[in-house]
């Protein structure tokens, strides 16, 4: 099963969890619909086109509303410690959630003792979370942007917020800054690094950089990053190894936006909708079937 785990920006958003579809401009899971803008919605928009193209079952979300101040994040972590290990689950994706270190690391011991060792994917709060609590080499895959990965390469910050403003003009220092990552044990055994480049990394090792095609106006669309972090969760879940749903996750997701013909107006909804054309084309052009073993490398 592959799982993704996320917050809503709505505070009267319930606590909810099931299998997720798509219709329009809505992710519904159960009897709730939630608008695709950004954020969560966006990445589970994006990872259902991308399960269906690649011919497996939709992700499985369990969701709360949160619009900052934690408390929506505090239920869901605390509901996950108690039910989490019910569940069969081969990839589990965290996204959007309040970083407060102690029930990150509650859950993490009940991941720790699922069947299987399912592959640990996180970005943003859990992100966060995961690198305060000084357990970053416990997960497979990070997908920092610019700013976040400027914070997993600090010692000692605390949040993103203490980084981002000197590091999001200069994406150059993004080798110096993986380096440093991965020698102050701040990352996950392989990064999926966001930006006008994006790099994939194994181990503290570039092992490949995309950055064609390229359209300058994606750079203005909110949820760009959420779409690529559903898109390699969605290809990991399928069985390619990190590596190749890295690297094909990179340039789909650069790909759906060639394909959508962006401007500043463009929304992510007309993004998504591009993501299966995108992703066939880009299996096809490196010459991978559909389903591999799963073999994180």
């Amino acid at each position: 099963m592959f799982v993704v785990v996320g917050t809503v920006p709505d505070r009267e958003f319930p606590l909810v969890h099931g299998t997720v579809k798509l219709a329009g401009e809505l992710v519904l899971i159960g009897d709730k619909a939630v608008p695709v803008n950004r954020g969560t919605p966006a990445l589970l928009a994006a990872s259902i086109l991308a399960t269906e193209t690649l011919g497996i079952p939709a992700p499985y979300a369990f969701l709360v509303g949160d619009i900052g101040y934690g408390a929506g994040s505090r239920r869901l972590y605390k509901y996950l410690t108690e039910h989490l290990h019910e569940f069969d689950i081969d990839t589990l994706t965290f996204h959007y959630i309040q970083p407060i270190a102690h029930w990150h690391d509650k859950l993490l011991a009940v991941i720790d003792a699922i069947r299987g060792n399912p592959v640990l994917i996180a970005d943003a709060g859990f992100m966060y979370a995961a690198k305060m609590s000084g357990f970053a080499e416990r997960y497979d895959l990070f997908t920092p942007d610019m700013g976040e990965l400027a914070f997993l390469a600090h010692e000692s910050a605390p949040h993103p917020f203490y980084t981002r403003g000197f590091i999001l003009h200069d994406e150059k220092r993004a080798p110096e800054l993986i380096s440093r990552a991965y020698a102050h044990k701040n990352a996950a055994r392989n990064l999926l690094v966001k930006g006008e480049c994006d790099y994939v990394v194994h181990c503290g090792s570039i092992v490949e950089t995309i950055d064609n095609p390229s359209e300058e106006a994606m750079e203005a669309i909110g949820g760009t990053g959420d779409t690529l972090t559903g898109i390699v969760s969605a290809l990991i879940a399928a069985g390619f190894t990190i590596t190749d749903a890295s690297v094909c996750a990179a340039l789909a997701n650069r790909l759906a936006g060639c394909l959508a013909g962006p401007t500043p107006a463009t929304t992510i909804l007309e993004i998504i909708a591009h993501i299966p054309a995108s992703l066939k084309e880009t299996l096809a052009a490196r010459e991978l079937p559909f389903k591999e073993s799963n073999a994180i490398p």
